[in-house]
């Protein structure tokens, strides 16, 4: 398996950019996700990787090898699609070992490998099944199979569980990732559904419109988003932001809402301006005394817990509490933050003013 580097990488088709100079490291053994909407470039990074796109500029390595301007077939890694691309003519047996068979491996080798990665895979009872009338789950794991059985340097997956349903797609993620875990695997996968990004990475690339967004853990892209795109795309509800003019405190840790003193987290000093106060659904609480107050708009009963909908002097917000708390529409309701977990924004960039907490995530410049 390999380390791979994306640095300065550039796509363009014709007068349209569809990557803008992306850098960001894949460390070897890593499941790593590149996350965003449909069109963000998430893709054509990933088959710029492959080999089946090749950069405007910029450099691509592999294992500490430059191959940025090499064929597909000279980069050692296996693609796959999320539509399965098997042979219809060819049981599952015959479907794994093709790509073993086409490079001219000694038949007792080819047996010894598809054994080992139908054993892997848990599909040693298909093995001499048409791939036909195989469900998708099962004709998803033979493409893996035909990845796996070569042993590259890495995997690169498109959306591979996209043509899934929901319940089976989430089955065969937990699958998936316990196969990574169990081979150890360098694994890049594209996805646009931030729940699969958050359950099975080990480090996400958020893009957005051909631009890395952030780049870190799930946790620290989740708790520290490094701009108001990110707070956006991540989370269900997503993050809250309260608008507001005005300027951090000369101590570099207070706002005021409507005369109310709230502590953030931020690094320095800031001039006036448009400012949104980001807070995550779940680090609000009701506060009976708590001077700032909002009217309850909507409740969504979730079982154990709720999500209020409450419309303040400053913009709608959404509130995830216990379902056991009451709250009722037009009800007046004073509002508190946990201000371990806020993040201002100034609202002309969307960038985040960075907090100590966020230390050492990449972000956009």
């Amino acid at each position: 398996m390999a380390q791979i580097r994306i640095r300065n990488v550039r796509k363009d088709f014709g007068a349209f950019n569809a990557v803008k100079s992306s850098t960001f490291t894949v460390e070897d053994g890593e499941f790593f996700m590149l996350l965003g909407p449909s069109g963000c470039g998430k893709t054509t990074t990933l088959r710029m990787m492959a080999g089946l796109e090749l950069p405007t500029s910029g450099e691509i390595y592999i294992g500490g090898e430059e191959v940025g301007m090499k064929r597909a077939s000279e980069r050692d890694i296996a693609f796959v699609f999320q539509m399965f691309a098997l042979y219809p003519h060819m049981n599952v047996r015959k479907n794994i070992s093709y790509p073993l068979v086409s490079q001219g491996m000694r038949k007792a080798e080819v047996t010894s490998r598809v054994a080992e990665v139908a054993k892997i895979l848990r599909i040693e009872n298909i093995l001499d099944k048409p791939v036909g009338g195989l469900s998708g789950g099962d004709r998803q794991r033979v493409a893996l199979g035909r990845a796996i059985v070569r042993n590259p340097k890495a995997f690169l997956m498109d959306e591979p569980l996209g043509a899934l349903d929901a319940e089976f797609r989430e089955h065969m993620a937990e699958e998936l990732r316990a196969l990574h875990d169990r081979m150890g695997a360098t694994t890049v996968y594209v996805t646009h559904d931030q729940l699969e990004a958050m359950q099975m990475g080990d480090k996400i690339v958020v893009m957005n419109h051909g631009v890395v967004e952030q780049f870190g853990k799930p946790q620290q892209i989740y708790d520290w988003p490094a701009t108001k795109f990110v707070a956006q795309f991540i989370g269900s509800p997503p993050m809250n932001f309260l608008e507001f003019e005005g300027s951090i405190g000369a101590g570099g840790d207070q706002i005021s809402l409507s005369g109310n003193v709230v502590k953030v987290p931020v690094s320095r000093d800031e001039g006036f301006g448009k400012l949104a106060l980001g807070v995550r659904p779940e680090h609000i609480r009701f506060k009976d005394d708590s001077a700032y107050r909002g009217r309850v708009a909507a409740v969504e009963y979730l079982g154990t817990t709720q999500i209020v909908t409450i419309e303040t002097a400053h913009g709608e917000i959404k509130a995830r509490t216990p379902s056991n708390q009451s709250a009722r529409v037009e009800e007046l309701i004073g509002l508190d933050f946990d201000s371990r977990n806020l993040t201002i924004f100034d609202s002309a960039t969307g960038n985040a003013l960075v907090s100590e907490a966020s230390e050492g995530v990449l972000r956009r410049g």
